[in-house]
């Protein structure tokens, strides 16, 4: 039919613009804290655009999501502005009719939704952490860009070399200011390299000196040294970390019901279950009176949108303290909104037989 037609074509061209708009923006905002993380050394400067894109995908369902909702809000606000929801409903077309091109526009959407919350999200996160503890594991040497002062890992050293590659382990020209209990002791070098001993990585220093300064006294102890070893409170052989709930499978999940792992598993199902109860919603909330045009209904959709959002994160802790079960969270707070919905789309179908400010009339002809 036309409406469907007429409300799919302009949804679609809204949804687009939106995603764009929403993308630029978010993007933004997560280049600059992406570049913050590597300039704290929490993430390599090389793998700023990989952490950029996990992050990226990671948070696109929840983009998407709103990206639609503001979709629906603003294609048919503009048909109640400009009157055409008069001529659609003098036409006996009630406003449950355009549920079927909203949904029908809107269900791919609803699967990569789907798609990228039960795997991709997980996926993301676990290539992050993986980045992370790759570079939180290096040792404090090949942290070091050469020509550069930087702090080691446990912020008790300042390193200063010069090494010919930089994934090298041979150094020259080393210098190491390090913070004793008692004092500080300022190191140099000719020359250094790494030396693995069982599970300890030492930093062997060759011709070089060493001045301690007792900071209670003011007594100062110059050694020279022609090879000095130097611990990097490293193990080589780490064993890996138990993996955060959301950086494992949603089968995993599945199979270890911990309470982490259900709170986890309460905001992919919420998010998904959210996305699909926004798109009712949407077409409740588009309603505005067209004699008197302005954004109120998108500013309210818009506080819809963050008050669900909070909701579902809500659900998560939740679930995660064991203050409340996986069904009982979801069916409270889903269920609900899902409620909330029908009532409100009932209202509006009804509102010009109840004579209620819901629902524009029909001219008098």
């Amino acid at each position: 039919m036309l409406v469907d037609s007429t409300v799919r074509r302009e949804l679609s061209r809204s949804f687009g613009a939106t995603l764009v708009v929403i993308l630029t923006i978010v993007l933004t905002m997560f280049l600059l804290r992406t570049v913050g993380l590597a300039a704290k050394g929490t993430v390599s400067p090389q793998d700023v655009v990989l952490v950029l894109g996990y992050t990226a995908l990671g948070h696109l369902p929840t983009m998407l999501c709103l990206s639609m909702f503001v979709a629906i809000v603003v294609t048919l606000g503009r048909m109640y502005r400009d009157s055409e929801m008069v001529i659609w409903f003098g036409g006996g077309i009630g406003i449950a009719r355009f549920l079927r091109p909203v949904l029908r526009t809107a269900w791919p959407v609803l699967l990569v939704i789907a798609v990228l919350l039960l795997l991709v999200w997980p996926w993301g996160n676990r290539n992050t952490y993986d980045l992370r503890d790759r570079y939180a594991q290096r040792s404090d040497l090949s942290r070091v860009a050469p020509g550069v002062f930087q702090t080691s890992a446990d912020g008790r050293r300042v390193f200063f070399i010069e090494r010919h590659r930089a994934d090298s382990a041979q150094a020259r020209n080393v210098f190491v200011l390090a913070q004793q209990e008692r004092g500080e002791s300022l190191t140099s070098a000719h020359a250094g390299h790494l030396q693995t001993v069982g599970d300890e990585r030492w930093l062997v220093l060759e011709q070089g000196q060493r001045n301690d300064t007792d900071s209670a006294s003011g007594e100062r102890t110059l050694a020279r040294f022609e090879s000095y070893r130097l611990l990097v409170q490293e193990k080589v052989a780490r064993q890996a970390q138990a993996r955060p709930p959301r950086a494992l499978p949603t089968l995993q999940l599945l199979r270890e019901p911990t309470p982490q792992n259900q709170g986890e598993l309460a905001w992919r199902l919420g998010m998904l279950l959210a996305s699909a109860n926004l798109l009712l919603l949407g077409v409740g909330l588009a309603a505005t009176n067209p004699r008197r045009p302005n954004n109120w209904s998108l500013l309210l959709a818009l506080l819809a949108f963050v008050v669900y959002f909070n909701l579902v994160n809500l659900t998560q802790a939740w679930v995660a303290n064991g203050r409340a079960t996986l069904g009982m969270a979801l069916v409270t707070v889903h269920g609900g909104c899902l409620a909330f919905a029908l009532a409100l789309l009932w209202w509006r179908e009804h509102a010009a037989t109840l004579h209620l400010p819901g629902r524009p009339r029909a001219a008098a002809a």
